[in-house]
């Protein structure tokens, strides 16, 4: 935090010095991060404060990539992206209300944009979803197109099995067919449901 402060006075304090001053300060200092990035590990680890800070800078003059040696410019990028990508996460869900973080993190990838699927998960709008049909209401809606089948088995007093295939129409609630037979092949089935539906 004292860091972020000491930024802005520094940056408030360059409004009133000169482009010379200014100019051989910058470069004392990108020397300075050049002797430290040789003797610091890999990979440097920023608070949340620095990260909003080079965002910031970026906003403020996006010519500062230029500048950026501790990070990738790629990476200052990615971070001032987040909000952006939230909001079109959000938008995708809203729109398409029964696409899942899946397919949303596939169309992003078709657009290019390359966020994994938890991060798509997490941003995915809630709530949204149309009710699901439920069954009563999809036979209410489908019954002139529906038929049941039903084959029985129906011994004889002679103990002879005799199958008995039965068709009955949903919408009216009648039998459309059936028809008995001592030895049920397919293609009899078949052609008890051809008759049954001319």
């Amino acid at each position: 935090m004292i860091d972020g402060l000491k930024l802005l006075a520094w940056f408030v304090g360059s409004l009133f010095r000169s482009n010379r001053r200014l100019e051989a300060e910058i470069m004392v200092l990108r020397h300075q991060l050049n002797v430290l990035r040789r003797r610091m590990p890999s990979r440097a680890r920023l608070t949340l404060i620095d990260r909003l800070i080079f965002v910031w800078l970026y906003r403020l003059r996006p010519s500062v990539l230029n500048a950026v040696v501790i990070v990738q410019p790629e990476t200052v990028v990615r971070w001032h992206r987040p909000s952006e990508l939230r909001r079109l996460i959000r938008e995708m869900s809203r729109a398409n209300p029964l696409w899942g973080a899946p397919r949303i993190h596939g169309e992003l990838l078709k657009l290019g944009v390359e966020v994994a699927q938890s991060t798509v998960a997490k941003y995915v709008a809630r709530g949204h979803r149309p009710p699901n049909q439920s069954w009563k209401t999809f036979l209410r809606n489908h019954a002139a197109g529906i038929a049941a089948m039903d084959l029985l088995v129906v011994p004889t007093i002679g103990f002879r099995l005799l199958y008995v295939l039965v068709i009955l129409d949903h919408h009216r609630r009648r039998i459309l067919s059936f028809g008995v037979t001592s030895h049920p092949t397919a293609e009899w089935i078949a052609r008890q449901i051809t008759d049954a539906f001319p």
